[in-house]
């Protein structure tokens, strides 16, 4: 079966993206990477790390030291597709990303996001 060509992507080349689309709503870079630490389980370092090196989303995800056992309450839609019904790990993965990204840029409170 063909790989999606997302998981071929640079993480880093998403990532700016991130960050634009949550400042066009008033919210930062530094909330965009506590939501990347608390479902990935990398460090700033770590994080800073795998941006240098370009990895790919597949390898990001593969290396990420703790995925977050809470991620799991991540419901909703993205990209008119239920998060929770996605079979593919790295693709869910990545949407359970795409849908704290856009919590944020909805407003939506830091411990609501983070599941707490």
């Amino acid at each position: 079966m063909k790989k999606h060509p997302i998981y071929t992507m640079s993480f880093a080349r998403v990532y700016p993206l991130y960050i634009t689309k949550v400042g066009k709503k008033g919210r930062t870079k530094a909330e965009v990477d506590e939501i990347i630490r608390w479902l990935t389980g990398y460090n700033q370092e770590e994080l800073e790390a795998q941006l240098e090196k370009q990895t790919d989303f597949e390898t990001f995800f593969a290396q990420a030291p703790q995925l977050n056992p809470s991620r799991s309450l991540i419901k909703g839609l993205i990209c008119g597709i239920r998060v929770e019904d996605i079979q593919e790990p790295i693709m869910r993965e990545i949407r359970y990303m795409d849908k704290l990204i856009d919590e944020l840029a909805r407003g939506k409170a830091m411990e609501k996001i983070l599941r707490k």
